[in-house]
């Protein structure tokens, strides 16, 4: 029953007619368009959706919307000034506290609650105000720090003035550019040809332009684009992009606008995963607007008729150094229509010379994720748009027997679709849409399935008979099928060794659990498809798309708005297929966003490990053999980086009982969990210090150069080993072209000798040549702290097809009161290209705290958690 309402919020009245049993979160979101607040979890675990109720922090998702009736609502919208942002806004920005800046919204609102209430509080103040908000990045030192600091200024009076920007509302799919004007540069990505055209390729300047690689363009007006296939999902991408451009264009970044993850407008791309970015796409970038920058010298000097060497770049123009005089990058491209393409040997500014590479950015348009008006796929909204959602089995593997749906598709304005075993329905709300599933009736066909408790050696059974049947076509390369590495001759190694261990090591499921769930919004006109959707795989997602409707690439627009973080759980395009589908059937646009229960059920999971290795050492105490097995989890990160003669790695995969993918530093995180363990392990064995042992069996000058750094910063040394109640540790890692080393203090509950607390985290990263320093510390700060929640407590647990802990009440992450302090060393190596950072940060982390733990109780850590 709908009803009359009047709602107070940021200082407006609003009435309106709705359900009153409705959350003020959806109607916040849906019938005001006020989108800042999020949906996170939908039972107040997680303070994506926090506003203020009468100036007290409130989750809108727990609440009723007659309920929040009686009080003044404020919202993100409402905090700011009408011409400036709010201290907190401003201080969010300044910190650089946010990197996918989904739960950046009610983080602010809740900082916003405390600061009203107590002008100066304490970090640990600060850390209990914000335990509810859950930041799945792990920004939370910098969230701290940024609270501080606008506590500081408000007490002071000193905020700073940041305009309030004027909001603006682009279009949703904007209309792709046909490059008519001005000067363009495309660089040859051969991944581009072989997805395009296969081994039949024809030349690149031959192909349409959005099938060449990154393009680079100077518009008439001097207005510079660069256009690439990746996503941004946190990771800071678009200003990594511009310093590259600026570099090379020797103009300021935010002269640079990045266009991203639209299939209509930029070159293919496999996908934002593994790192890629910095060492793929970074050298093709900086080749074309190298390019570029010669093009443009080229256009001056027949300009001027002189020579190259008389001119140079500089603020957008080109200057004849001898007479000074100036040609705007504008009056260039005027009246003209060149494309060149890039030669792959193209010389580019090397590191050592960079005046804008190499220094820290900000997210370019932070201030959008600050006051809430940065649109995430399920804040978009269509004329006519319907709400979707789907008909879940009770458990993985149940079919469809019998389905009465009648009840549903009597409500007003709902329909159902039933395609075969999927069905789901439309509704003009969500509230409707959840009422219609709860009112179909369905009987399933269940099968008996692997637990938990059995988990372990069934992947070990599974992977052995699915390498027995292994089809002659399916290689060994790691990624399609096993794994298969041997240097020397392991079995004679271990037979004559002076001493040998076999461990067995394992590692549970865990969920990606990105505080954005999936979402797609689906609109077909006639036989054309446009999805914008949250995804890491664009061009993946397109294919998906194709597959399902017989659809071409020409028939379908994938759009990817700037997305609420995946770390390697975005790849798969199931919202945006289950979105396509209920909008062909209704001919209206249907946006479907999963809740978190499907979020923690239907999505997959990294992979669970069950690792074996065997070792063995000569009377010096120096390891001779190295025997490791894999089960299941990948191959990724399975080469040891420490000198011994005789190795030989495996990986089988199994036959999963949970649906697995990519997660952040994919295999190498169980790997080097294992690895790092059984070394450890040989460590406290000989009596020997654990770092010394380390540095001993390392050739390779990085990885000793991280490990001493970090060592050295945390002050290692015999006083740290051991104690009664805290313990450090020490591990260290190689893992896509880059290194970690990580120490670690740990707390020991004297009663349970259980891990109280992680009390310190010291880790020394180096990746090459720093393009954004700042960005990459954020990365590994990010990265020690998911490395923490994987390391300690997060586990899928489940039983014969069913997850038991779909939601954050079960599935335990960081949360601020279990952040200890950080220190972050980053060893900048201009000498070097530059790889990624995002994913090896993480895998140093639970070996080192497992280090703490043998240091402290004197026992070996086999199985993650820890906990």
């Amino acid at each position: 029953m709908r009803v009359p309402l009047t709602l107070a919020i940021n200082d407006e009245i609003h009435t309106i007619t709705v359900d009153p049993d409705r959350t003020l979160l959806s109607v916040l979101r849906d019938e005001l368009g006020l989108t800042g607040a999020k949906y996170g979890c939908g039972d107040g675990k997680c303070g994506a959706c926090t506003v203020h109720l009468d100036g007290k922090s409130v989750q809108a998702c727990s609440l009723s919307v007659q309920d929040a009736a009686r009080g003044r609502i404020t919202t993100i919208e409402g905090l700011a000034a009408p011409d400036r942002l709010h201290a907190l806004q401003a201080a969010f920005l300044t910190a650089d506290a946010l990197q996918c800046g989904y739960c950046t919204p009610g983080m602010i609102m809740s900082a916003a609650a405390l600061l009203a209430e107590n002008p100066a509080p304490s970090t640990s103040e600060i850390r209990h105000a914000l335990h509810d908000n859950l930041c799945r990045c792990g920004a939370h030192p910098r969230i701290v720090a940024a609270v501080q600091q606008a506590a500081h200024w408000l007490r002071a009076g000193a905020t700073p003035f940041i305009p309030l920007a004027p909001e603006r509302e682009p279009p949703l799919a904007p209309a792709p550019e046909t490059f008519e004007e001005g000067l363009l540069v495309a660089y040859p990505d051969p991944d581009v040809a072989a997805a395009e055209f296969g081994d039949v390729a024809p030349p690149p300047d031959s192909r349409p332009l959005t099938q060449i690689g990154p393009l680079v363009h100077i518009a008439e007006d001097g207005a510079i684009r660069v256009y690439v296939g990746k996503a941004e999902v946190g990771q800071n991408m678009r200003a990594e992009v511009a310093q590259w451009v600026a570099e090379e264009l020797c103009v300021a970044p935010d002269q640079v606008k990045v266009i991203d993850a639209d299939t209509a407008r930029v070159p293919y791309d496999v996908g934002t995963f593994g790192s890629r970015t910095t060492p793929v796409t970074g050298p093709q970038v900086l080749r074309a607007a190298a390019a570029m920058r010669d093009l443009l010298l080229d256009l001056a000097a027949a300009h001027w008729n002189v020579t190259r060497s008389d001119l140079h770049l500089e603020g957008g123009q080109v200057v004849h150094v001898a007479s000074r005089r100036t040609a705007a990058y504008a009056d260039l491209a005027r009246d003209r229509r060149i494309v060149r393409i890039a030669d792959p040997m193209q010389p580019v500014t090397p590191p050592a010379a960079w005046r804008i590479a190499g220094k820290p950015m900000h997210k370019p348009d932070a201030q959008a994720f600050v006051t809430g008006r940065h649109r995430f796929t399920a804040d978009l909204a269509l004329p006519g748009m319907l709400v979707g959602k789907v008909l879940r089995p009770p458990a993985f593997r149940a079919t469809l027997l019998e389905l009465d749906a009648s009840a549903a598709a009597a409500m007003p304005g709902v329909t159902v679709v039933h395609e075969g075993d999927f069905v789901g329905v439309t509704a003009p709300d969500e509230l409707t849409a959840v009422r219609a599933i709860d009112a179909i009736r369905a009987r399933w066909q269940m099968e008996l399935q692997v637990s938990q408790p059995e988990l372990f050696d069934y992947l070990k059974d599974s992977a052995i008979e699915k390498e027995l049947r292994r089809p002659p076509d399916v290689p060994a390369d790691g990624r399609l099928g096993p794994y298969f590495s041997t240097v020397g001759d392991v079995a004679p190694a271990l037979a004559d060794a002076y001493a040998t261990m076999c461990e067995r090591y394992t590692t549970d499921y865990i969920a990606h659990a990105p505080l954005e769930p999936r979402a797609a919004l689906a609109q077909w006109e006639a036989d054309r498809l446009t999805v914008w959707t949250g995804t890491q795989r664009p061009f993946g997602v397109r294919s998906e798309l194709m597959a399902a409707f017989g659809l071409t690439a020409t028939q379908v627009r994938v759009i990817v708005p700037a997305t609420g973080a995946g770390y390697g759980g975005k790849h798969a395009g199931d919202a945006a297929r289950e979105a396509a589908r209920l909008a062909k059937a209704v001919r209206q646009p249907v946006k479907l966003v999963w809740t978190r229960q499907e979020e923690f059920t239907w999505a997959y999971f990294r992979p669970a490990a069950l690792i074996e290795i065997t070792s063995a050492i000569d009377a010096q105490g120096r390891l001779t053999a190295w025997e490791m097995t894999n089960y299941n989890a990948g191959a990724a990160g399975i080469e040891p980086f420490y000198d011994i003669p005789n190795r030989k790695l495996t990986y089988l995969p199994a036959d999963p009982p949970l649906r697995q993918g990519a997660y952040r530093a994919l295999a190498s995180t169980a790997n080097n969990f294992a690895r790092e363990a059984h070394i450890d392990a040989w460590a406290r064995r000989l009596g020997e210090d654990p770092l010394a042992f380390r540095l001993r069996h390392i050739t390779d000058a990085r990885l000793r150069a991280v490990l001493e750094a970090a060592a050295a910063a945390f002050g290692w040394g015999e006083d740290k080993m051991r104690g009664e109640t805290h313990g450090a540790g020490i591990a260290c890692g190689v893992d896509k072209g880059s290194y970690v080393a990580a120490c670690v203090e740990v707390e020991i509950d004297p009663a349970t000798y259980g891990v109280q607390r992680v009390v310190r985290v010291v880790e020394a990263f180096e990746c090459g040549a720093l393009i954004n320093p700042d960005n990459v510390r954020a990365q590994v700060e990010g990265a020690i702290i998911q490395g923490l929640g994987g390391a300690l407590y997060e586990s899928v647990r489940f039983a014969n097809g069913r997850i038991l802990n779909p939601d954050f009440g079960g599935y335990r992450v960081p949360r601020f009161a279990d952040i200890p302090e950080i220190e972050v060393l980053l060893l900048d190596r201009k000498d070097i290209p530059s790889a990624g950072a995002g994913e090896t940060p993480i895998i140093a982390i639970a070996p080192a705290i497992a280090s703490a733990i043998y240091a402290v109780l004197g026992r070996a850590s086999h199985h993650l958690p820890l906990l």
